[in-house]
């Protein structure tokens, strides 16, 4: 006998799936099935036979159907979701059942009577992309249709799929307001007519096909799910409260420079849930590392020591904005809740107060019937919109940027003359850039002479850190805490970043404030377990932290500790100049003087106008209140021929005559 022939065709495939299953079946299994049945019976496998389509498989939450035609596919599709939407009108939000439509054109391998291959892949992968309620094709199948049904589509762009070669073009349908298709229901005549169709059609496929031996069936065969997250293999132990990222949400919007819109919302609901105490919330810095990257819930888990994850998206058409989030257990793999919020700009922030009160319900946390107090937002939708496109690049962290942002910091304080945020943003930028030198002062601050562009950026950020403080803000209190402890105020140092803290008990930046106040200070074993919980915060921190740590150490006398911790900060962080103080200073009290010296080129190399007779600059940089910490920093600074015994004795005599040296 010869070998069985490979049947292959061209097919449109539409992949279906119900949003938010496991949780639906969690608030209530036997009335979930029973709607799904009757959905199945009465819209769904009537819609697809007048449409020509042919049912490939079904699971407890999805469906595979194959047409001949990609025009077939996409009306079925969009019959399917007006309906349903139109039927949703009076579910209540949590009991609504929803699907995600992704469609397809390419080649298939037909094997008694499944489908399989790229073609059917594809259609199974843009499928999540859709909104709940939503439709999403590929190139292929919107070449197919376009012209041939009257829709408006959004693209996507290209998107990476798992286990495809190939980027794939994807395109959303849209209404006419930019909202997805689902929203707008089938006129009333329409609608009658439909629902008659629908009950002279035949009966529908058995119920069996919901239930899986042992339980309900929630896996679709053609896409691989992730397991549970594990307890055991996460890189942190779990905190003993509730504990939380927030991954970057995607934006689906038809403009990519949206993306910083997008990331906006995402930090703010951070921000939000960061207030609360009952809740452990992993820092934006770390959640943000996964974005535009292949995201599995589990290895997010795991890798930030969590057990609940949110994800979601952002759609924003003019003044409308829907925002979708689901949150996810990832210890068991299971959906909380999954919710579609649309609004205006104008109620931007109501948007997120709604997610962020749905997590604190769905996490059972005890909390005063209001949200804590957000003095960082703003009354004008506007002057919130030019903030975060500031915020954008503010983040990114250098000279550049810096002056990039500035005008639009500037911009939202036209727009709100009391936005603390903006205030509190451009005291940082100045104050930032002061200390990191004349090079990033003269970008950010441009004056006639190098020394003006300097003293003026220190001067802008006293001022921008007072209005900030009218209107204040965790950043605010950081940077006034840095002012301070440079300023030898110490106890205003320590109880600015303590009020950082308390504004927001999640944001490891306050902690971080706080230890620089303590080390500083003379207080540096305290300033460990803040770091440390700084870094627990955020799990995938920046090396600064450990330059924070190491300066600890350096305080408590434990050398060795500090060199390798200020080692490991050097080799990682932008603060590579600075830290090769402190990391001479270690070497000198180890005995380690050839490393000693080569850290001290190191700097002088950058900042060559030192010299020994500049200590009082150099030890200004490191502003210590316990005459012990000057005189272990100016010894080995002079061991390193840094520094002389005189200029060090002159600075101490002046630090004394200010009566801030103990």
């Amino acid at each position: 006998m010869g070998e069985k022939r490979v049947e292959r065709r061209l097919a449109a495939i539409l992949a279906a799936d119900v949003v938010g299953y496991s949780r639906l079946m969690g608030l209530d299994e036997e009335g979930t099935l029973a709607v799904l049945k009757a959905h199945r019976r009465d819209i769904i496998d009537p819609t697809i036979s007048d449409h020509r389509g042919r049912i490939v498989k079904t699971t407890g939450d999805g469906i595979l159907i194959e047409f001949a035609s990609a025009v077939d596919a996409a009306r079925c599709a969009l019959d399917i979701q007006r309906v349903l939407a139109e039927h949703n009108t009076a579910t209540p939000d949590n009991r609504r059942i929803e699907l995600r439509i992704g469609i397809n054109v390419g080649d298939v391998i037909i094997d008694e009577g499944d489908v399989y291959g790229d073609g059917v892949n594809i259609a199974a992968r843009i499928e999540p992309l859709a909104e709940p309620g939503g439709v999403c094709l590929s190139e292929n199948a919107y070449q197919q249709i376009k012209g041939k049904i009257a829709l408006d589509v959004t693209d996507m762009g290209n998107r990476q799929l798992k286990n495809i070669a190939q980027s794939v073009r994807v395109f959303r349908i849209v209404g006419s307001d930019g909202t997805v298709v689902a929203t707008k229901p089938l006129p009333a005549r329409s609608l009658a007519h439909t629902t008659q169709r629908w009950r002279r059609s035949g009966v529908a496929l058995a119920a069996a096909a919901l239930v899986a031996a042992g339980g309900i069936a929630w896996w679709q065969p053609w896409i691989h799910r992730d397991a549970p997250a594990s307890i055991e293999r996460m890189a942190h132990p779990l905190p003993g409260k509730p504990s939380i990222a927030v991954l970057p949400f995607t934006n689906m919007s038809a403009d990519p420079q949206q993306d910083y819109f997008a990331d906006g919302m995402a930090e703010d609901i951070i921000t939000d849930l960061s207030k609360i105490s009952g809740l452990f919330v992993i820092a934006r810095n770390s959640s943000f590392t996964y974005k535009g990257k292949p995201v599995k819930i589990r290895q997010v888990a795991e890798d930030l020591g969590v057990r609940y994850v949110l994800e979601g998206s952002v759609q924003r058409a003019g003044e409308r904005v829907r925002v979708n989030a689901q949150l996810i257990d990832a210890t068991s793999g299971g959906h909380l809740w999954a919710e579609r919020y649309d609004g205006s700009m104008a109620d931007i922030f109501g948007l997120q107060d709604k997610v962020t009160q749905k997590v604190v319900t769905a996490l059972a946390l005890n909390l005063a019937a209001k949200l804590p107090g957000n003095r960082e937002k703003t009354a004008s939708p506007q002057a919130y919109d030019v903030f975060l496109q500031g915020w954008e690049l503010y983040r990114r962290f250098s000279a550049d940027d810096f002056s990039k942002a500035i005008p639009y910091f500037e911009r939202a304080i036209e727009l709100d003359q009391n936005y603390g945020r903006a205030y509190a943003a451009l005291a940082s930028i100045y104050w930032e850039s002061w200390r990191q030198g004349e090079s990033w002062t003269l970008k950010v601050n441009p004056d006639v002479s190098n020394q003006n562009s300097y003293i003026g950026a220190r001067y802008k950020a006293q001022k921008y850190v007072e209005l900030a403080l009218k209107n204040p803000t965790p950043l605010a209190h950081r940077v006034a805490s840095a002012m301070d402890w440079n300023f030898r105020k110490f106890d205003g140092a320590i109880a600015e970043a303590e009020t950082a803290v308390t504004l927001d008990p999640n944001d490891p930046d306050g902690h971080v404030a706080l230890a620089w106040a303590l080390i500083f200070s003379g207080r540096p074993r305290e300033a460990v377990p803040v770091v440390e919980r700084a870094m627990r915060l955020n799990p995938l921190h920046p090396e600064i932290y450990a330059y924070v740590l190491g300066m600890s150490r350096l305080g408590m006398g434990q050398f060795e500790d500090a060199v390798t911790l200020l080692e490991r900060a050097r080799t990682r962080s932008a603060q590579d100049r600075d830290l090769n103080i402190p990391l001479t200073v270690a070497y000198e009290r180890l005995g380690r003087h050839e490393e000693a010296h080569v850290a001290l080129q190191r700097y002088t190399a950058v900042w060559s106008m030192f010299s020994s007779a500049y200590v009082d600059d150099i030890m200004s940089w490191w502003p210590f209140k316990r005459e012990s910490d000057i005189r272990r920093f100016g010894a080995s600074l002079i061991d390193a021929g840094l520094c002389c015994a005189d200029r060090l004795e002159n600075y101490i005599k002046l630090v004394r005559q200010g009566g801030t040296l103990e």
